[in-house]
């Protein structure tokens, strides 16, 4: 009998899986008192180009209020892959016009924390859109979750990337 990662997941408790597979922190630190994800991300060197894309998007102030959210949340890297896949420039890639709704494919309504991620099938995202979830893996390998339960005052980000995974870390609606 194959067993699926979220089987894995299910049998042995996600944050031992989490440690076990390798995933990153399981844990940071409790919210900053007011740091929102916004802060957060624009203070993090892996998130610049995702911090770029929000700003260019009109995003910021959405992740930046009260609203509880989750954001998986592409790093540098990630970001880096799909430019290369793409066969265009970073400046191409903000200028595209279905940037808000790549950017809202990746922010879930609600805190959800790495085990209510991982033991989900599906989670759904601000554009209308559903992410297909298999552990730590997200619709089918275009992103693997390298780091989650980063802690904000509005939410939760979980840093997304291409290791381990086909995909180039970056979810494409």
């Amino acid at each position: 009998m194959k067993r699926t990662r979220r089987g894995i997941l299910r049998s042995i408790g996600a944050g031992t899986a989490v440690a076990v597979g390798c995933v990153g922190a399981a844990s940071a630190a409790p919210p900053r008192d007011g740091e929102t994800i916004a802060d957060i991300a624009s203070n993090d060197d892996r998130f610049t180009i995702l911090v770029e894309a929000l700003s260019e998007a009109g995003l910021v102030a959405t992740l930046d209020g009260n609203r509880q959210l989750t954001v998986f949340a592409p790093t540098n890297t990630a970001f880096e892959n799909l430019l290369r896949v793409l066969g265009i420039s970073k400046d191409k890639l903000l200028e595209r016009d279905d940037l808000a709704e790549i950017l809202t494919y990746h922010v879930a309504p609600g805190r959800r924390d790495a085990e209510s991620v991982t033991t989900s099938d599906q989670v759904p995202t601000l554009n209308g859109a559903q992410i297909d979830v298999d552990g730590t893996v997200l619709n089918g390998g275009q992103a693997a979750i390298a780091q989650t339960n980063i802690e904000a005052s509005n939410g939760y980000i979980h840093a997304i990337n291409g290791d381990n995974v086909d995909g180039t870390g970056v979810l494409l609606p």
